[in-house]
């Protein structure tokens, strides 16, 4: 059975740059023979976690979407942009939701035992590397395999043809190798 990716980038900014690089990523994992679904978080707005309003209404139909996707794959493909050298708003946001217990079931169902790799965009002369730290701390205290392949791509502005492909084409096969290297190691652990 082919291993089951989820990829996302998380921004909800029409021409993000992290929209445009997972698509490379995903493009490896397929044609490693991975099951990738590529989900906008634009289409799962939720709103900003808080106890009192999960107390009061439960979980969001959003939210139960989100960890339901999160549940049924087995690894994740993240682009995650920087903003303010730390993880975006909505990423953070979608972790909380989704790491939300249900009655009986384990906690961290939807994080425990899922592997992860991680990659970046941005205008800045790092990629997005700062941010990607806090992420990778993130997605390890909840217990995510984080895979040490990670890219940063710095002056994303620069970097993207008008059709998304990256200009610097060994760059463009770095992105499509994480993606291919995510779906060879799920093959090995879960084959």
């Amino acid at each position: 059975m082919a291993p089951r990716i989820l990829a996302f980038a998380g921004s909800t900014r029409r021409e993000s740059f992290n929209k445009k690089l997972i698509q490379h990523a995903v493009k490896g994992a397929r044609e490693a023979g991975a099951d990738v679904t590529l989900i906008d978080l634009k289409d799962v707005p939720l709103p900003l976690f808080d106890q009192d309003l999960e107390a009061e209404h439960g979980m969001p139909e959003n939210g139960a979407k989100l960890k339901k996707l999160f549940v049924d794959h087995h690894g994740l493909l993240i682009s995650a942009p920087e903003h303010n050298s730390s993880i975006t708003a909505v990423l953070k946001n979608a972790i909380d939701w989704v790491s939300r217990p249900a009655p009986g079931e384990p906690s961290l169902v939807a994080f425990t035992g899922k592997v992860a790799t991680l990659m970046s965009a941005s205008p800045g002369a790092l990629g997005g590397l700062r941010g990607l730290v806090h992420v990778r701390s993130i997605l390890g205290n909840i217990g995510v395999i984080v895979l040490p392949q990670q890219i940063a791509v710095p002056k994303a502005h620069e970097a993207f043809q008008p059709d998304g492909s990256l200009a610097d084409a060994k760059q463009q096969a770095s992105i499509e190798a994480l993606g291919k290297t995510l779906a060879s190691f799920l093959m090995q652990v879960k084959g």
